[in-house]
């Protein structure tokens, strides 16, 4: 449809979402650039009426195993970020290897995250999560000191780290940053719905922009476009205007396609063998208040040798929702994740199932749990609602020490790029279909990979893990308790040519000139990490991208 109205602006850079990437592009591009005129657009607005048009038109065609839109995206400035939970984690060099388990569906590799690394440390600025160093050996109080005793790292590590933000709500953090800038525009509550075609070069000129709620609508001309709308609606954005490939022989075969998250639950407990006061079960804090978090992960060696997918596994308490923990606190937790008003308020949607799984299991078992182990049931509680509520870098979880030495594991762990896991459009043209599948590959690697951990642990006299399971039920039980949809990635996947991906090693969509997607959707693969970190490693990178391609006599203000 024709736009109505035309702005009669032309921006230097029209950026389509505002979360976590798109104000880091915004920011970083119109600070170095401070006379070009640069235009944020954001669907939703300051004050989120609930439902959306967005979310309520996403058929999701894998309950069990993907959360609904609204348990997993947010709308409005900073997006994802106002219910992230705050885990900063960096992808591994094994990630970006070509491995026979991926079927040729790594399309990236080790110079793009070695391109990556120069960019960690503005990136980790802004998500507030101290220096972006993430293994304990690089740091002289820590190297040497190991997750439990008698572990040894080999096979297995345990130095690799998670860090954690305040965690940082962008549209909170940074609005006032936005707004004092005089050459950047934010215009809320209006929806892209179509770029005009490709001229002879490639150049994209304008888009068709509609007013939220009504029939408004206004074209704007700009000289570069980057798409960071989160995964699904970039993809839908591109399904639904693949005149923007009109140059190519094709529209790109990955579009819509290779969609991965993560596998993620718990199967075994780890029981060690030493002395339960010298287990580094919980937090970590660096120099500077960062809260770390060591886990176990698996060298590149071992993965490239038993050609096995990344996971990494990480000390958990046991199920909230069994009694038989025993811990009052635990109980008191979980009962209060129940009550409809108090619980959305403590943890986001998809946090809150993985506590209760949606689950009133054996509520008076929980009352007794909370009552045999007064007042500590209630203390413990009463320090961690001040510590991770009350505070301004707040603590990220909830760890509880185990006199007998035994902790749940959590899995979480890469997917297979399977083009069967999919994203699309429906007849309407307007509804996006989520086809989201797990892999009978991915559900084996976890097993092989907890089994490795197992003789490791052995092995080195460390412990040794206790499956909930039979074997032959594990495969079973590891597809019904994982749901995803919350780390979305490789829909719009990079690659080193069209026939193979969706944009170009800089983020430009194949068949243009000017228009880039920085969003998790062009990781062709998933890892074993969150992925949030890494994209903003990579808005970082596209900003000074696009930076660099401005003629330097405008360059007269760089923003290091």
């Amino acid at each position: 449809m024709s736009a109505q109205k035309t702005n009669q602006v032309e921006y230097d850079l029209c950026i389509i979402g505002s979360g976590p990437a798109g104000i880091i592009v915004g920011l970083e591009y119109s600070l170095a650039n401070p006379h070009h005129k640069v235009l944020l657009v954001e669907f939703g607005s300051d004050q989120p009426t609930g439902k959306n048009s967005l979310d309520n038109s996403i058929r999701n065609m894998n309950p069990l195993n993907h959360h609904n839109p609204y348990e997993t995206t947010n709308k409005g400035i900073g997006g994802s970020t106002a219910s992230w939970g705050g885990r900063c984690v960096m992808f591994d060099e094994v990630d970006f290897i070509e491995r026979p388990v991926h079927g040729g569906g790594c399309t990236w590799d080790l110079t793009i995250l070695q391109e990556l690394r120069q960019h960690t440390e503005r990136a980790a600025g802004y998500f507030e999560c101290g220096r972006p160093v993430f293994n304990l050996n690089e740091y002289a109080q820590f190297k040497g000191a190991r997750i439990a005793e008698y572990f040894e790292e080999g096979d297995v590590t345990d130095s690799v780290l998670e860090r954690w933000s305040m965690p940082t709500r962008f549209g909170q953090r940074y609005s006032k940053e936005l707004a004092e800038l005089s050459n950047l525009t934010l215009m809320e509550s209006h929806e892209v719905r179509e770029f005009s075609k490709p001229d002879n070069e490639g150049n994209v000129n304008w888009i068709s922009v509609r007013k939220v709620g009504s029939a408004k609508w206004i074209r704007i001309k700009a000289k570069a476009f980057v798409i960071s709308a989160g995964t699904q609606e970039t993809t839908r954005l591109l399904l639904r205007n693949k005149q923007l490939f009109s140059r190519l022989k094709a529209v790109p075969a990955a579009l819509g396609k290779y969609y991965q998250g993560h596998i993620s639950g718990k199967i075994a407990t780890v029981k060690f063998y030493g002395n339960p006061k010298k287990t580094d079960y919980g937090f970590i804090r660096d120099t500077d208040g960062t809260y770390l978090r060591r886990r176990f992960q698996f060298s590149k060696e071992f993965l490239l040798k038993q050609n096995l997918l990344n996971a990494a596994i990480w000390l958990d308490n046991p199920l909230y929702f069994d009694p038989k923990h025993r811990s009052g606190a635990m109980s008191f937790m979980y009962l209060a994740m129940l009550i409809p008003f108090l619980g959305k308020r403590l943890a986001p949607p998809a946090i809150a199932h993985s506590i209760t799984k949606g689950k009133r299991n054996e509520v008076r078992k929980h009352f007794f749990n909370v009552i045999k182990d007064l007042p500590a049931s209630l203390a413990k509680p009463a320090a961690i609602f001040y510590k991770r509520y009350c505070l301004k870098r707040k603590l990220p979880g909830v760890f509880l020490y185990s006199p007998q030495n035994n902790y749940a594991l959590h899995f979480h762990a890469e997917q297979v790029p399977d083009e069967k896991s999919r994203m699309v459009l429906g007849a309407d043209g307007e509804t996006l279909e989520i086809h989201y599948s797990i892999n009978d590959i991915d559900i084996q690697s976890v097993i092989l990979l907890h089994e490795a951990l197992d003789s490791w642990l052995r092995k080195c006299g460390c412990g040794e893990l206790q499956f909930w399971y039979k074997k032959e039920e594990l495969a079973e039980a590891i597809r019904n308790m994982s749901c995803d949809g919350i780390h979305q990635t490789g829909t719009t996947r990079m690659a080193d040519t069209p026939e193979l991906g969706v944009v170009d090693r800089n983020l430009k969509l194949w068949g243009t000139s000017n228009v880039y997607v920085c969003s998790c959707s062009v990781f062709p693969t998933s890892g074993q990490a969150n992925p949030t970190f890494l994209l903003g490693a990579f808005a970082v990178r596209l900003s000074r991208y696009l930076t660099s391609k401005v003629p330097k006599i405008h360059q007269d203000k760089q923003y290091a």
